[in-house]
């Protein structure tokens, strides 16, 4: 057993959460160590609709907080992280057999005004008889509104709230499970077993449970506690179709349940469809869409679009699972978003409970603020006016951002360009190094995928197979075929072990 020595904190759990836990953690001082027992994201962090978003239909519920402090954070990431979060707008056609226009107007006026709103535009409404948006809309619906929330890529954003946390100190180990944690002399001592089969010991004076779906598993497996069940697990499914529209808007659409549908671009010449909202019962461990999921999503798009969509069109589906805190809400959709922490015992056990990729940095920092008493000297609040790595371009300015780039790089074609520049943002540099044309950017595996930047990915982003890299770093996936996913398989397998993060 290999002793990874003493550590203020350890973190189980290496989704948004954890990963934002341990970037603001190790940002105030503290020796950390955040464990996943998969890869980075690879469970509901980037199963999610890729929105940074306040979330409008939570106003119907109540979630004033909620609501307003996810407005507020949408900025605050717009700043951190221009090259994956970006503005979007959403168009809302309104049907009254769901809501009354009233209401719809009442909820966007204080989606306008509750979080302070600086740089997105505000809701306008919309003619869709005349007005371009309208031009894939049924003539049924005749008046749609308009308003701003953001797009994230959001395995990307658990990535570099990874880095920041190792380059502030951090250690980060992926695929290494916790398997055992108890209180020995005052102190948590955790046991982590990894896919080879080394086991690691490290002790801790605080234990942070950022699980996700997984939480009550730590809590009564990993810790060995009986505690009950606090969460719910609600399964959400994805679809991705051709995109069948003109124009960067989205779309979102009101189902004859009233849930909203997003219906947004991606990945430039496709759409992302989403979501459902199911009770999990069983695993949160290898989820699927199933056959209901993708005609319900279906059925709710061709509702108001004239280009009809059908099963063919359907060309991937993922499904993540939220783990939302049990406020015993009968409709899965009423269960709240917020986010809830547990303290238990000494050492502590911290737990998270609930909680929305928006909400994040907040959820990191409260939960920091909590363990001030058992870490009376660490440093103060500090990630609300920090940049994410890549993010540390002037004004936060994209667009200038890229056009200068477009000129370094006269060479590269601009697609390709303007894709590393939105994954790693001013680290794209180092992804390109010293390639002058597209050959020294070594073996083109189809798309936009070269050797160099599956090279950068092992090397540097804790990336060890190829479902991490098409997946998860990047979404190049979408764009190959299944013999040019194989050949990626290939390469990487044949990758010798040194090049991987240790």
């Amino acid at each position: 057993m290999r002793d990874l020595g003493s550590v203020d904190c350890v973190i189980i759990g290496g989704g948004i959460n954890g990963a934002g836990l341990a970037r603001d953690a190790a940002g105030r001082g503290l020796s950390v160590i955040l464990c996943e027992k998969d890869d980075l994201a690879q469970g509901t962090s980037s199963r999610s609709g890729k929105l940074i978003h306040g979330g409008l239909r939570y106003l119907e519920y109540y979630e004033f907080r909620l609501v307003r402090e996810a407005l507020i954070e949408r900025e605050v990431l717009l700043n951190a992280a221009p090259h994956i979060v970006w503005p979007m707008r959403f168009v809302l056609p309104h049907s009254p057999e769901q809501r009354p226009a009233w209401l719809i107007r009442l909820g966007l006026f204080l989606y306008d005004h509750l979080g302070g709103r600086k740089k997105l535009p505000g809701t306008r409404k919309l003619d869709l008889r005349t007005a371009p948006e309208g031009r894939t809309i049924r003539d049924a619906y005749a008046t749609a509104f308009e308003y701003s929330d953001c797009w994230v890529d959001d395995a990307r954003l658990v990535v570099l709230n990874a880095l920041d946390a190792e380059q502030r100190g951090a250690q980060v180990l992926t695929r290494a499970a916790a398997t055992s944690a108890r209180r020995v002399d005052g102190a948590w001592h955790v046991t982590f077993t990894k896919a080879d089969g080394e086991t690691l010991l490290a002790r801790a004076r605080v234990l942070i449970n950022a699980a996700g779906p997984w939480v009550d598993t730590v809590i009564n497996g990993v810790v060995g506690a009986n505690a009950k069940p606090r969460v719910r697990l609600v399964k959400g499914s994805h679809i991705i179709v051709p995109k069948f529209w003109e124009g960067p808007q989205a779309y979102v659409f009101q189902h004859t349940d009233k849930r909203l549908i997003f219906v947004n671009p991606y990945e430039h010449d496709k759409c992302l469809i989403g979501t459902t909202d199911i009770p999990q019962d069983g695993s949160p461990n290898d989820v699927k869409a199933s056959e209901a999921e993708i005609d319900y999503l279906l059925g709710a798009v061709n509702r108001y679009i004239k280009h009809r969509l059908t099963r063919a069109d359907v060309l991937h589906s993922f499904s993540g699972v939220r783990p939302l805190y049990d406020d015993n809400a009968e409709n899965p959709s009423a269960i709240t978003r917020d986010y809830v922490f547990n303290i238990d015992g000494t050492p502590p056990l911290l737990s998270v409970f609930g909680g929305k990729i928006t909400t994040y940095r907040k959820l990191a920092e409260h939960a920091l603020q909590k363990l001030i008493p058992y870490f009376p000297n660490m440093k103060g609040d500090w990630t609300a006016g920090a940049v994410l790595p890549g993010g540390d371009m002037p004004n936060a300015d994209f667009t200038a951002f890229m056009d200068s780039m477009l000129l370094k790089y006269e060479w590269m074609e601009p697609e390709l360009l303007v894709h590393f520049l939105r994954l790693y943002g001013t680290r794209a540099v180092n992804v390109i190094g010293g390639a002058t044309s597209l050959q020294d950017l070594g073996r083109h595996f189809g798309g936009e995928l070269y050797a160099a930047e599956i090279d950068y990915l092992m090397k540097h982003e804790h990336a060890e197979t190829a479902e991490d890299i098409l997946y998860r770093r990047t979404k190049h996936y979408v764009h190959l075929s299944e013999a040019q996913r194989a050949a990626v398989a290939a390469y990487v397998a044949a990758k010798p072990r040194n090049s991987v993060n240790p």
